[in-house]
């Protein structure tokens, strides 16, 4: 295979085994400053994206079974489904990395960092699990992470604002209630997971940082007001509306300015 970075890129994004896909990103990753950037993004060719094994069940959200976290299998369907969200987000990182033309070559090496970290938050989940005797697939999840990738295809600002501003910013307020509630479980199985969050969580600043960076970026270069443009982008493209608590220290270490997160809690003028 050429060594050309969005094409590379669009290979992991195909991949449906799970762990070659988080070993594809990480060594894409590593070899990024060696590779040529092409001008246009390659065609996808028919390809199912993304590529992904046939489990977990994917069902609508409602029916997501809840479970607590204080028995061994409700423990373990917590953590898968956090490794879900990161299995996702590595799809979601190579997606952008490959999608999107006219950005500089800074765009798609950062997204190239970003799905390397997720690659390895999954990792780390997947091998936690198999502790518990679980693997990943064994229980339903959902779709949402990715269904907001396929709405924001055709617009990189929409992406920007969407998908790691809004939605894997949400992981910024869950991570510290999560872990809350381990050290409550207390079992060494829950706390080795406080620890994997204490990664995730660390890494998940740089990556909302990320796109804030370049969504700022875009609205530059079009002439956009930041703020303003999100909430018309909220409604064009059905976001979630966003509900308390959030995690403000985390969100201002991203790069949230007060004006973002007073109207993200409402106080906005």
């Amino acid at each position: 295979m050429e060594r050309e970075l969005r094409q590379l890129a669009l290979h992991a994004l195909c991949t449906a085994d799970p762990q070659e896909k988080a070993t594809l990103a990480r060594a894409l990753y590593a070899r990024a400053s060696t590779l040529t950037i092409a001008q246009h993004a390659p065609a996808a060719n028919g390809a199912t994206l993304p590529g992904r094994p046939l489990r977990p069940e994917l069902i609508h959200p409602a029916k997501v079974p809840r479970r607590s976290p204080f028995n061994p299998e409700g423990l373990a369907a917590l953590l898968h489904a956090i490794a879900h969200i990161e299995f996702n987000a590595i799809n979601l990182a190579l997606d952008a990395a490959w999608r999107f033309d006219g950005m500089p070559p800074d765009f798609h090496h950062d997204w190239l960092r970003v799905a390397s970290e997720e690659a390895l938050h999954f990792t780390l989940l997947r091998e936690h699990l198999a502790t518990l005797g679980h693997a990943y697939g064994d229980f339903p999840a959902h779709d949402n992470l990715w269904s907001m990738c396929e709405r924001t295809a055709g617009d990189v600002i929409a992406r920007m604002a969407l998908v790691p501003r809004t939605l894997e910013a949400r992981g910024l307020d869950a991570s510290p209630l999560i872990q809350r509630k381990l050290r409550q479980v207390g079992t060494p199985a829950a706390l080795r997971a406080v620890e994997i969050l204490d990664i995730i969580l660390a890494d998940e600043v740089g990556h909302v940082a990320i796109g804030n960076h370049w969504y700022r970026w875009l609205c530059g270069h079009e002439g956009l007001d930041p703020v303003a443009h999100y909430g018309v982008l909220v409604e064009r493209h059905d976001a979630p509306k966003l509900h308390p608590p959030f995690n403000e220290a985390a969100r201002k270490q991203a790069g949230f300015t007060d004006a973002e997160l007073a109207m993200l809690t409402g106080q906005a003028s």
